[in-house]
């Protein structure tokens, strides 16, 4: 078997704003397995700033993985325990490998185009006019579930367009979800998150930067709506520390990038460990070219998951993979009568 890696530098349409920064490119990786007579492809979807494998040596534990990839998936798969984008490349490429056609990982309805999944439409951060336009774009396409970013903008502003969905729709016609990216303080945080539930929010992401696990035990013992930790799982390995990390802080839900996380076997293990406990969780992509959300979105149907998930990424790029997947009025599906682009 011979494996190699390639980058793709994404482009995205729009600048997109969260309360870490502006993006405007997004770099990702993709390992690719032949064989004789198949091949197979998986994306690395590590995020800059974000991800704990952002690290110097990278591209250098690729090579590595490329270079020992006769050991098999699941010896590299523990050897590469801090590198989780990576892991969940890996395991990609091997079940496309193992896969009647590279692209149709966890052969569904979904893949055979008779079913679809429910998905939530993200308003980036921006002034309040940016961010209303985008509001009246995904009310418009259908979304009944809306994703909005807080905390780069003026607080009172972000109220102020969360006023302006429920004067119109209440919260039985438009789910309301809320993702912070840790912008709030420990001491601010209450009051915000008081402020947030007059208006019947589904949920709020992360609303403190992770590592302060008893700040956020206190957070969400008290809180007056659901809190979802998001930063909090990544760097977090290990069964025995993902479970510490539960149990103290005892969240309402977890959310799940598998990209973040090593892939669907660390997911998997999140997700049991979840279950055990009663906490919720959905899974979301991680701004992935449409290769990981292909997989990603394949392996999400599998799992019956409840509720809308965080799937719509795939437009983001003027320069993504075209693929069979499509977004129709808050869904997600796979149009079989669509082609992928070439991959080199």
């Amino acid at each position: 078997m011979k494996a190699t890696y390639s980058q793709l530098l994404l482009n995205f349409k729009q600048a997109s704003g969260t309360s870490r920064g502006i993006l405007k490119q997004k770099e990702t990786w993709f390992i690719k397995l032949e064989t004789p007579e198949k091949w197979g492809i998986g994306e690395c979807g590590m995020l800059r700033g974000l991800s704990c494998d952002d690290r110097p040596d990278y591209e250098e534990k690729l090579q590595w993985v490329c270079d020992h990839i006769g050991l098999g998936f699941d010896a590299l798969y523990a050897e590469i325990n801090e590198f989780p984008s990576i892991q969940m490349g890996l395991e990609t490429a091997f079940i496309s490998l193992a896969s009647d056609d590279p692209f149709c990982l966890f052969p569904s309805k979904f893949t055979n185009s008779k079913d679809t999944l429910p998905i939530n439409g993200l308003i980036w951060m921006g002034d309040h006019a940016f961010m209303l336009s985008q509001l009246e774009q995904k009310l418009a396409a259908g979304f009944n579930c809306i994703k909005m970013k807080v905390g780069a903008i003026d607080f009172d502003q972000e109220l102020a367009l969360l006023k302006t969905i429920r004067q119109r729709f209440s919260k039985d016609e438009i789910v309301l979800r809320v993702d912070a990216n840790g912008a709030f303080s420990a001491e601010e945080a209450p009051s915000k998150l008081d402020a947030l539930a007059a208006f019947d929010i589904h949920s709020i992401e992360q609303p403190l930067m992770p590592g302060q696990w008893e700040s956020m035990a206190a957070l969400c013992k008290n809180t007056p709506l659901p809190i979802a930790l998001d930063e909090e799982l990544i760097g977090v390995f290990g069964s025995s520390q993902k479970q510490q990390l539960l149990d103290m802080i005892n969240p309402q839900y977890i959310i799940l990038k598998p990209s973040f996380v090593g892939g669907f076997r660390g997911s998997q293990e999140w997700i049991k460990l979840a279950n055990e406990r009663q906490i919720g969780w959905w899974v979301t992509s991680a701004l992935e070219s449409n290769i990981g959300l292909n997989a990603i979105t394949q392996w999400t149907y599998t799992l019956n998951p409840k509720g809308p998930q965080g799937l719509g990424t795939g437009s983001l790029y003027t320069n993504n993979i075209h693929s069979p997947l499509v977004v129709e009025k808050g869904y997600i599906g796979y149009d079989n009568t669509k082609k992928w682009s070439t991959i080199q």
